[in-house]
């Protein structure tokens, strides 16, 4: 059989030959990218903390999932530049410091640059994953990665100067800060307290005290039971499916809530507001400085309307006393209760009830 090399080839085989030799490497390239730079087992050990600090990379800890007990440790170049593992050598042992330790009820795992070295184009990201039973206590920081966390249960506080925040199955209290990344949380619980300056939220199937903050982004929940507080300023608010209370207010957008059980505070400055409540709690204050306010409560409760804008409209207005202008409704319907309050500078104000299902 005649052999033929690559420069006898026909250049659509060529070609193809170069987009097959390409994807191996860059799936190899991958594959090395993917694999640990080293591993401790933490097997046999009774850990109740975790600390995990690093200067240039992400950070991960996964609880309960029938992994043995370990931390990896991933390493690789700033910029993306393929090293071999005596050139990470090299350079962890010239430019960086990286300790870790394990007693029996705390892991430790620090990497940082030596002092008086800035040269980024040649800096490692380290980045840690910690994989250990779910009952732990936290403490994570890092100035250039995410932070994930899942199926933990205990006090956790972790930092990033740049990378988002991802909570999923977490129980606890939980405190997490970004300065320029999103935050996700979802299927959590106990005391939620976690705050972005430069991305969205998005909380989901969640219960207990939360509190969320962003300087910067949306903010969409779903599935929230407790006392939630959730603030922007700088993007719209979506809400889906909250039985307790909320309290929400944005600087820069609009406003939706559906399928309300219980108390609502919600506030914006430059957009509209449109509310939808299944079940009424303790009291309705809703408010617009831009747009207008639609309002929907169910029929047949007993409350106190005191409400104001451009234009105020309740058609099917029944058993209510006080009294009521273009501009201005303020009484009692059904002998007065739940006391409703919603006030738009510059819109009109939108008012209807629907039977109770």
């Amino acid at each position: 059989m005649k052999t033929q090399s690559i420069f006898q080839m026909p250049a659509l085989r060529l070609l193809q030959f170069g987009f097959v030799l390409m994807s191996f490497f860059i799936s190899t390239v991958l594959m090395a990218q993917d694999e640990p730079y080293y591993v401790k087992p933490l097997d046999g050990l009774n850990l109740k903390e975790a600390e995990l600090i690093t200067s240039g990379g992400s950070l991960s800890v996964y609880g309960g999932g029938g992994e043995k007990a370990r931390l990896e440790v991933y390493i690789k170049s700033n910029n993306n530049k393929s090293l071999s593992k005596s050139e990470i050598e090299e350079r962890l042992k010239e430019r960086y410091e990286l300790i870790i330790e394990a007693s029996s009820d705390k892991v430790k795992a620090h990497a940082k640059q030596k002092n008086g070295w800035t040269d980024w184009k040649n800096a490692l990201s380290i980045s840690f994953k910690l994989y250990v039973p779910s009952r732990i206590n936290s403490d994570l920081k890092t100035s250039g990665g995410s932070i994930t966390l899942k199926g933990l249960d205990g006090n956790h506080d972790f930092t990033t100067s740049g990378g988002s925040l991802n909570v999923e199955n977490v129980k606890g209290n939980i405190d997490g800060k970004t300065s320029g990344g999103s935050i996700t949380v979802k299927g959590s619980e106990g005391k939620i307290n976690l705050k972005t300056s430069g991305g969205s939220i998005t909380a989901e199937n969640s219960k207990g005290e939360i509190d969320l903050a962003t300087s910067g982004g949306s903010l969409k929940l779903g599935g929230l039971e407790g006392k939630i507080e959730a603030t922007t300023s700088g993007g719209s608010v979506s809400v889906d499916a909250i039985n307790g209370e909320l309290l929400t207010k944005t600087s820069g957008g609009s406003i939706k809530i559906t399928r309300l059980k219980g108390s609502v505070d919600a506030g914006t400055s430059g957009g509209s507001v449109s509310v939808d409540i299944d079940q009424l709690g303790n009291y309705v204050k809703l408010r617009t400085s831009a747009g207008s306010i639609d309002l929907n409560i169910p029929s047949g409760k007993g409350v106190d309307l005191d409400l104001s804008g451009m234009k105020v409209n309740v058609p099917n207005l029944g058993n209510f006393s006080g009294s009521a202008s273009e501009s201005q409704l303020k009484g009692s319907v059904n002998g007065g209760g739940v006391p409703v309050t919603a006030k738009a500078s510059a819109g009109k104000v939108n008012l209807s009830f629907e039977k109770n299902q």
